[in-house]
């Protein structure tokens, strides 16, 4: 595929990283970090640091959209797949929706289906380094098909839910489908 055809409307191609987030960045103590699991499963899941990178791992190579209009190639990440944390979970039928939830009060929610891809990933690793703090240290979700403010940086946990909970960008009027192909940025393109 031709970098042309990569590139959603609306985006122009960048080489560095920019670092774009809302408030402080966290701190984090990671002998006390923990990541849970909750909501609409069989199983409640709790890891600390360890135990998460003890987990099955993966790497992909993703493309990068920023809703601010920026896209990035190539990046290499490496984490859990979303599917892993999900299948020792168990969700009930009923559930098909699920909420990040990320240091200082941060949440998005996607989908279950979505969330459920293959390139769906909790990273800990870009570009063969650790994450670092102002990238989502120590764990960061990754949905590539999805604008980037869904990509959740400093992720504490996952909910599962029956409906949606939209979460702290989206109610400020970004768009809860955040599709960069549709330019779906803010709620009233999506309508």
């Amino acid at each position: 595929m031709s970098k042309h055809n990569r590139l959603p409307p609306g985006q122009r191609l960048i080489t560095d990283f920019p670092v774009l987030h809302y408030g402080e960045i966290p701190s984090i103590n990671i002998d006390k970090w923990d990541f849970t699991v909750r909501g609409k499963v069989k199983n409640q899941l709790r890891f600390l640091y360890r135990d998460f990178l003890s987990l099955p791992s993966i790497e992909i190579k993703s493309d990068f959209h920023c809703v601010t209009g920026w896209s990035k190639f190539d990046l290499l990440w490496k984490g859990v797949q979303f599917k892993l944390i999900a299948d020792l979970a168990k969700p009930y039928p009923e559930a098909r929706f699920v909420s990040i939830l990320a240091e200082n009060n941060y949440t998005t929610s996607i989908p279950l289906d979505v969330a459920m891809d293959d390139d769906v990933i909790f990273a800990y690793e870009y570009d063969g380094k650790i994450l670092t703090p102002e990238h989502g240290y120590p764990l960061r979700l990754v949905v590539p098909k999805k604008y980037a403010y869904k990509s959740a940086k400093w992720v504490r946990g996952v909910e599962f839910h029956e409906y949606d909970r939209i979460g702290f960008w989206e109610i400020r009027g970004y768009s809860n489908s955040a599709d960069p192909w549709k330019e779906e940025r803010y709620e009233r393109d999506s309508t």
